[in-house]
């Protein structure tokens, strides 16, 4: 009987999955930048916070000693990440040029803590000095590591037979943080505030114990790679980027010019289906015209007209009651104000 209600249950997945009304196209979306670069803002400061103050000094070895860290390790690390960070900034066409600033007066608390934002009097010194008009600070670059150490004794097959033999084994579990501010003089406004977070695991195994030095070089690396990708990826925050999305259109309806343009939309011939639908939205047939509707809907969207794609959508569900309808017009209306703000950015 376990078989048979298998079998049963297979078969009606099959059988739902086939009498969908709908299938999922694909489309890609761009997306405003998550943080809005005032367009007065042509030339940045860069500073690196993440040295100690005097006064945390000592809070700061206890946190190191505990996290597995060095100094140093994080000293390379932060300085990867404003590097990364100035690579990036400086392939942006609205930045006219990118300064990193001397920050050795605008240490930070330390001890893996994102310290408070700087005051304002202190930013403009900055930006004076620098001739800057925005500040992108690394307040928090911090780095924490669990480690396993064992000894094992396993069996090794030689010419003479299985021999015993001492083996030992590091793992090694990192955590990269990072934290960003960005700073606004003109406005008196903190632009930005980020935290990024990324895990490493590293692994070695060997007949001595020199293998755990070797693990711990290539956390170095590690880390300083990581801290590199976390200063373009930080950059990344004054850019639109690329979305993936789905839409569902019909496939199925009383009317057989559904399964005809499924078919010319699974090969990619998309024209040919919106010819068919656009047919269908003149069926007497109020189920059948509202469903094409909503899938000519989907075709401007598709072909980068919204507005279009919106009127569509507006029409399936106003005029016949189409559900998908409703829900398509609010994202359709997001991706209107998406769009706005696109322009906004870019100054379009």
């Amino acid at each position: 009987m376990k078989y048979i209600f298998h079998s049963v249950a297979l078969s009606l997945l099959i059988c739902l999955c086939a009498c969908s009304s709908t299938n999922r196209v694909y489309i890609s979306v761009k997306e405003p930048a998550p943080v809005t670069l005032p367009e007065y803002v042509k030339t940045i400061a860069v500073i690196n916070r993440t040295t100690p103050t005097e006064k945390s000094k000592v809070l700061n070895k206890i946190h190191r000693i505990f996290s597995l860290e060095s100094e140093s390790l994080i000293k390379e690390g932060s300085n990867a990440c404003v590097n990364g960070l100035v690579d990036e900034l400086k392939n942006d066409q609205r930045i006219a040029e990118v300064v990193s600033v001397d920050s050795t007066d605008v240490s930070s608390f330390g001890a893996g803590v994102f310290p408070s934002p700087l005051n304002w009097k202190k930013i403009e010194e900055i930006c004076k000095a620098a001739n800057a008009d925005a500040v992108f600070s690394l307040e928090l670059f911090d780095t924490e590591s669990k480690l396993n150490y064992s000894i094992n004794t396993i069996s090794r097959k030689t010419i003479l037979g299985n021999i015993p033999v001492t083996e030992h084994q590091v793992q090694m579990l990192t955590a990269v943080k990072t934290g960003w501010r960005m700073y606004d003089p003109s406005s008196h406004l903190i632009l930005d505030e980020s935290y990024l977070a990324k895990n490493l695991s590293f692994y070695g195994r060997g007949a001595n114990p020199v293998v755990a030095a070797q693990v711990l070089v290539s956390k170095k690396e590690a880390v300083k790679e990581v801290g590199l990708a976390a200063g373009h990826l930080y950059a990344a925050r004054i850019n639109p980027f690329w979305l993936r999305v789905y839409r569902e259109y019909f496939v199925r309806g009383k009317n057989s010019g559904f399964a005809i343009a499924k078919r010319k939309a699974q090969t990619g011939n998309w024209d040919e289906a919106a010819q068919i639908w656009f047919q269908l939205t003149k069926s007497n047939n109020r189920k059948t015209a509202g469903r094409a509707c909503y899938n000519m809907a989907i075709i401007s969207e598709i072909n980068g007209d919204v507005d279009a794609a919106l009127a569509w959508a507006q029409k399936s569900y106003e005029n016949y009651r189409i559900k998908l309808g409703l829900d398509y017009v609010n994202i359709l209306h997001h991706r209107k104000a998406d769009e706005a703000l696109l322009a906004s950015q870019f100054g379009q």
